[in-house]
């Protein structure tokens, strides 16, 4: 690149890290090892100036994933029926429970999420309305928004999800999902 500059040590330490994550692109593998071997250097570990962490603490501790039995598939999720959802537009189908995250940061919104999904869940609430928000920038969606779809394939959320889908208008539109929680374990209704 023209005009482009040398990276610092501590960049260089964060792309090293950062590099090492990504697959490379068949063909590519050659241009990834010669830039672990430049990586292999001893480096002196970072400390931030302040007292505090790099990063936020979680508020919470993690759940306890049920552990997945090998006959078993992964769950993945549909969309709602269109005749449920319908209903749900409509009120003809309660919503059981609502969760606002607005102005919440991910790791916060993430804790939050699933302590009320576990707790919908663990009552036998089916279906519930999950507020994301969407987002303030122009020409672009929010973070929670793009975010909470992303964590219901976790394996912390799989087990909890059937299936989710954009909300209607009058439920916040693009800014909520409404949310079908699975079946309890034992419950045929």
């Amino acid at each position: 690149m023209k005009g482009s500059r040398k990276l610092g040590k501590e960049e260089r330490i964060l792309w090293g890290k950062v590099a090492r994550t990504a697959r490379p692109i068949p063909g590519r593998l050659e241009d990834l090892l010669a830039f672990d071997d430049v990586e292999e250097t001893p480096a002196e570990p970072v400390v931030p100036q302040t007292g505090k962490g790099l990063f936020p603490r979680m508020l919470a501790e993690p759940a306890e994933v049920p552990p997945a039995s090998p006959d078993k598939k992964p769950r993945i999720h549909q969309p709602l029926e269109k005749p449920v959802k319908r209903k749900l537009t409509r009120g003809r189908l309660p919503l059981e429970g609502r969760i606002d995250l607005h102005g919440m940061f991910q790791s916060e919104a993430h804790a939050v999420l699933l302590d009320f999904l576990l707790r919908a869940h663990e009552r036998g609430l089916r279906h519930v309305l999950v507020i994301t928000g969407k987002g303030r920038s122009i020409g672009s969606d929010g973070a929670l928004k793009r975010a909470v779809p992303m964590w219901f394939s976790k394996p912390e959320y799989r087990h909890l999800i059937s299936s989710y889908e954009d909300a209607s208008a009058n439920h916040g539109g693009d800014g909520a999902l409404y949310v079908r929680l699975a079946r309890r374990k034992g419950d045929k209704s």
